[in-house]
This record gives structure tokens, sequence and C-alpha cells, in this order.
């Protein structure tokens, strides 16, 4: 079954910090965009699904993170989280200026916006959080083991697995989420993956992502610092969680994330049924519409 694209996007390549950024662009140009942000190991076209569950038709943009899908990978060997908010801040000044725009972020997506919404509240007029709880808080008594690690893992980097066929993408891909169907998987692989030639002449399927993620990061996570930018959001944020999800863990537990959400000035919340982490490929219509109400419901 091939999955029915309502809406499809169109591709550009955006120069920033010495990097190609790619970006993928759904709607007309003329209207103030929904800047959607991917998380971890994921892509931009990810959002194909939810874009296509609007009831209007409407502007978004979606980059792909450095080192992900279409976009370069980093200059050097490590990637640091830092530079999001910075590709993120140099990426809205060419393409929309300084218009306010409103951040939709899943996963590390959701923690880029968060923190950027707190750093630069001039520049966001709304923010939607699918998922983004955040990691666990580190202790600087773990600085040596950490910085150890880093040191090890860079002497044997790490790698990412190939595929032999994209049926064989279509398969990684719902193994790690029951809930994808297989029209989405089939949409999915051939962007979460790019074609790499063989000596043999053959082709195999290579992750569209740097290796170089999966390093320890050697920076610990202070979420005293993350607290602070959070604590200087100004627009209005709508925290959305599946219900199965287990991306809790993350941050610590459900109570964490719990405690985490009263430091908020102002929040709405949503949770959708029968959807775990990856609620916008579980139940793409629910989150459009949660999307949809609350961007609609907008003061101006």
């Amino acid at each position: 079954m091939t999955y029915p694209v309502r809406r499809p996007s169109s591709s550009r390549h955006v120069p920033l910090r010495g990097l190609r950024h790619h970006v993928r662009s759904w709607g007309a140009a003329d209207r103030m965009p929904l800047v959607m942000l991917h998380g971890w190991m994921d892509v931009s076209a990810s959002f194909q699904f939810v874009v296509d569950a609007f009831a209007q038709e409407r502007a978004v943009l979606a980059p792909d993170w450095r080192g992900f899908g279409l976009t370069d990978n980093g200059p050097g060997d490590c990637y640091w989280f830092p530079d999001y908010l910075a590709d993120l801040d140099l990426l809205l000044d060419a393409l929309v200026g300084p218009t306010p725009v409103i951040l939709i972020g899943h996963s590390m997506g959701g923690n880029v916006a968060m923190m950027y919404a707190g750093i630069r509240p001039e520049r966001v007029r709304a923010v939607i959080n699918l998922e983004g709880f955040g990691l666990r808080d580190t202790a600087p008594e773990r600085a040596p083991a950490r910085f150890a690690q880093w040191l090890d893992e860079l002497k044997s980097p790490p790698g990412l697995r190939d595929y032999a066929s994209l049926a064989e993408v279509e398969a990684r891909l719902r193994r790690t989420n029951a809930r994808l169907s297989p029209a989405q998987a089939q949409f999915l692989a051939p962007h979460w993956s790019v074609p790499v030639a063989q000596a043999d002449g053959r082709t195999r399927w290579r992750v569209a992502a740097d290796p170089a993620h999966r390093l320890v990061n050697p920076v610990l996570y202070r979420w005293a610092e993350i607290q602070a930018c959070w604590q200087q959001i100004t627009a209005p944020l709508l925290w959305v969680e599946g219900g199965a999800t287990d991306a809790h863990k993350w941050a610590g537990d459900a109570a964490e994330v719990e405690r985490r959400l009263a430091l908020l000035p102002s929040v709405q919340r949503a949770v959708v049924a029968e959807a775990g982490h990856m609620l916008h490929h579980d139940q793409p219509q629910a989150v459009a519409q949660l999307i949809e109400a609350f961007v609609d419901a907008l003061p101006g």
C-alpha cells in the first residue's frame, strides 16, 4: 500500500554557519509559517502525516538538523546542543526575518523549541511541544567518568547499520514503532535512509544521519540552566504527550515531568490517546487538530 500524500513538500538548501541546511516546505510562502523541528534520529519528512491531516493548507517550514536527513554533517566529530539553537536562530533570520513564529518541536526538537522560546522570547509567537521533556539532571561528580567515556568512544567511533533494501528499512521502522502503518513506513523509508553504492554494483541503504550523533555527550545536562530558559518563556505554550508514552524516563519519571511543568508560567496540556512517543506518526489527525485549534485561538 502506498501512502497517499495530500500536500507534497518542496525542498531547498540554505547555507548557514558553513553547512548546507535542508529545509522542507509546505503551503503558501506568503503566510506566517509553522516551524516544525524534528527529533533525534529523525528527519523533516516525519511531519508529512500531520501536514496532510490539517483541515486547511498552512505554511510550514521544517529543517533537517545538522547531521540529519539532507543537511550537511557537522564539521567535527561531535555534536553540541547549542549549535541547534544557533542554527535555528540563523535559519529564522534567513527565511522569515524578525517576524515571530510558531515553533512546533518533537522530542529533541521540542527541547530546542522550549529553550529558544526562553532565550529569544521576542522571536516566538507560540510553542507547541510534542514530548520534549528534557533529560535527567546530572551531578557534577559524574563529569570525570563522562569525559573518560567520551574519550574512549572517540577512539572507537560508533557506526550506523545499513540495509539491503528499502523494504528492510521499512521493517526496521515498524520494529521501532509498531503503531506505524505499512504505508507510513513505506513513505518514510527513503527519507529516513540514503542509498549507498557498493563496490559490487549493488545498493545498500544507510540511515540518513551522521554516526557521530551516537557519541556520548561529554557536557553534562544541567537542569537548572534549562529551567532558567524555560521560565523566561512568554509565548503561549501547548504541551502534548502520547497517552502510551514511555519517554518520561529520559527526564527521570512522570513525577519529574510534572514538577518541571509546574515551573512554567502558563501552559495548556493535552494527551493524545493510543499514541506513544512518536505521536505525530501514531495519531496524526489528533495531533493536527490540537495544533490547529491552538494556533487558530491565538490572539491577533
